[in-house]
């Protein structure tokens, strides 16, 4: 009887300490903006708010030279620096600017410098143009530099949305329910070109070239090599690369022709925002797992804290991301937690200690 009871005692006792170590291993991260001026006292008080929080990693949108300067305050508190990067779409860059033969291409042979799908800021490079693409590694080059960066953490590594989210299409007074040549991206004339080289086809010639599963692979190969040429580069200088992505490969290879299962990431942040596609929290367990099946990397689930400004469906997102096998979670942005999301974590950050 003694045994019994000693074997129960010492196996329930293994039981609460692997559960403890997954509660500690589970890691809060935060997406942010830094901009390319550097306030100290600002930034001490940002990192503060955040090791508050138990947010051990920040995903921080910021020139190289601040985030030399932020990295040493992070430090201090054992926070972890990811260098955010606008990938492909690249709104006010001044070289790629001057140079519009660079940007993709809709199916309707507009540039998208000159017609902005969606919103103004939506100014996408091609990644069929070499000079185009080689501004893009070289952005990301300079990530690289930087020391004590956890990783360059690639977004908008994609297309533009040729679906958009069924929440987001009635703002823009869109119904898409097929995929319309001016969303449908990338006709560029080098695009072009190398796929008639291969296939002796010219998408644009095709009757509905959005249904040719050849020419929406060649596009979404163009987006994969640029990330594993980002990576290879990365690697070699002992540098780390995350993405943030769309929900799981599936999804996002329909919505912004993005395959990111046959990435060489890291890991990677699918962005699980489940108002955009008016789901229940309960999607974002299915996606984090879709995703978790779907590649030999760690994911960590995005949460839209806009979208779970209730705490207890705050909670539960974290949760069910965590039963689902993500690594950790990253929100957008913990900059505006409401007090009741504030003490969910801070009640997860006492049950770590």
């Amino acid at each position: 009887m003694i045994k019994k009871i000693l074997i129960i005692f010492i196996t329930l006792t293994i039981i609460s300490c692997s559960n403890n170590n997954k509660e500690k291993d589970f890691i809060i991260s935060t997406w942010t903006g830094a901009g390319n001026n550097f306030d100290e006292e600002k930034w001490i008080k940002k990192i503060n708010f955040y090791d508050s929080l138990g947010i051990s990693e920040v995903l921080i949108g910021g020139s190289p030279d601040v985030l030399r300067k932020i990295i040493p305050i992070a430090n201090k508190k054992n926070i972890k620096v990811h260098g955010w990067m606008w990938t492909v779409n690249r709104p006010g860059d001044t070289i790629a600017n001057k140079n519009p033969e660079w940007y993709a291409v809709n199916r309707n042979g507009q540039n998208s410098l000159e017609y902005r799908a969606y919103v103004n800021y939506y100014q996408w490079l091609s990644p069929f143009h070499p000079e185009a693409r080689n501004h893009i590694i070289n952005n990301a080059k300079n990530l690289m530099e930087v020391d004590g960066l956890e990783s360059v953490h690639l977004d908008y590594v994609r297309y533009p949305d040729v679906i958009l989210g069924e929440d987001l299409q009635p703002k823009y007074n869109i119904v898409q329910d097929t995929e319309l040549p001016e969303y449908d991206y990338d006709y560029h004339p080098m695009a072009i070109k190398k796929f008639k080289e291969l296939f002796n086809k010219d998408p644009l010639t095709m009757r509905n070239p959005h249904l040719s599963t050849e020419w929406r692979q060649f596009r979404l190969n163009a987006i994969t090599s640029l990330v594993n040429e980002i990576v290879e580069i990365a690697h070699s200088k002992n540098k780390k690369v995350t993405a943030a992505v769309f929900p799981f490969p599936e999804m996002s290879r329909q919505m912004v022709r993005q395959a990111w299962n046959d990435w060489n990431l890291d890991s990677a942040y699918p962005m699980l925002y489940n108002n955009f596609y008016r789901e229940n929290i309960n999607w974002i367990g299915f996606a984090t797992k879709q995703g978790v099946s779907d590649v030999d990397f760690p994911i960590f689930s995005g949460l839209y804290a806009g979208a779970l400004k209730n705490p207890g469906d705050f909670e539960k997102a974290i949760d069910i991301s965590k039963k689902n096998g993500a690594s950790g979670v990253s929100i957008f942005t913990a900059d505006g937690l409401n007090d009741e999301q504030k003490s969910v974590l801070v009640n997860m950050k006492k049950r770590r200690n």
